[in-house]
């Protein structure tokens, strides 16, 4: 049997995808490279390590078997890598850091930014999802680092406090005057339903959760417009293509340069508390336990 370390990293990343072609691609492969290092790692073990299907693709009981090993061998190689970073002097090696939109979005480039010039030998391998989703990677060992709303599951999770965040609709003057009935200072969700929104794209991980609460109401988002970014939905919502909900620091900060009005939102889950996971119990790399400590002070 021969598995290269290569082999293994494309292997997890398709698995973690749920597709070759995403897979392959942050393997930096092209997707028929990707397909054919996969085929020869099947014929090599002699066995189907995938079930290929129209959705996708998902591990089969052999597939799960080379995960749960793959994902130790990579935990050991950077703990060697940082080991061996220790006696070249400074801190050495990759940490897989998973997150929500808002932290992606609003708190973490400072955050990132002054750990990295502290540490110019770690790199970051940084990926935005659902809050439920980073917290199973981090419990799967699929990531190091996870930042997560404190709702979700925290199970088999160390948790510690990072940031507070709310979510608060943006729109143009005129539009949020007539959503607020007089003297309330919140909009319920149920009562945006009724009107067009200026949506993230739909692979974001907020633009999930809202169509998520949408749909425990049985009630669909409407998005009149989906783009990337806080701002891109702060400035189409300042233009009255519709309403928008955003983080609340990205809300305040675009309103400070458009005609923009932000408005509180009186649903309870709109205020979320973040926090930085890591695995309860496991020993982690040096890197990634340096950064989750930064992340938490």
């Amino acid at each position: 049997m021969n598995i290269d370390l290569a082999d293994m990293r494309l292997f997890l990343h398709v698995v973690e995808a749920g597709s070759i072609t995403a897979g392959s691609a942050r393997a930096h492969l092209a997707l028929a490279s990707g397909s054919e290092r996969l085929r020869a790692m099947e014929a090599a073990l002699g066995l189907r390590l995938l079930e290929r299907g129209r959705r996708g693709v998902t591990p089969t009981p052999a597939g799960e078997t080379l995960v749960r090993h793959a994902r130790l061998v990579q935990a050991q190689m950077e703990r060697l890598r940082a080991e061996l970073g220790d006696h070249a002097g400074g801190l050495r090696g990759t940490v897989r850091l998973q997150c929500n939109t808002a932290a992606m979005s609003e708190y973490l480039p400072d955050a990132l930014a002054g750990f990295m010039a502290r540490h110019p030998g770690v790199d970051i391998d940084l990926e935005e999802g659902l809050s439920a989703e980073v917290a199973r990677a981090v419990r799967d060992g699929a990531a190091d680092v996870g930042i997560v709303a404190d709702t979700v599951d925290l199970a088999g999770l160390d948790a510690l406090p990072f940031r507070t965040d709310r979510l608060v609709a943006v729109a143009a003057p005129a539009a949020a005057a007539r959503l607020l009935a007089p003297g309330a200072q919140a909009v319920s969700f149920s009562r945006l339903l009724d009107l067009e929104h200026v949506g993230l794209a739909g692979d974001s991980a907020l633009a999930r959760y809202l169509a998520r609460q949408a749909e425990q109401s049985g009630r669909v988002l409407r998005a009149r417009v989906r783009v990337r970014g806080f701002d891109a939905v702060c400035a189409m919502a300042a233009r009255g293509i519709g309403v928008g909900i955003v983080s609340e620091p990205a809300a305040r900060r675009c309103a400070r340069t458009l005609d923009l009005a932000v408005i509180e939102l009186a649903d309870a889950w709109t205020l979320r508390r973040l926090v930085v996971c890591v695995r309860e119990g496991v020993a982690l790399a040096r890197p990634a336990r340096r950064l989750a400590d930064e992340l938490a002070a």
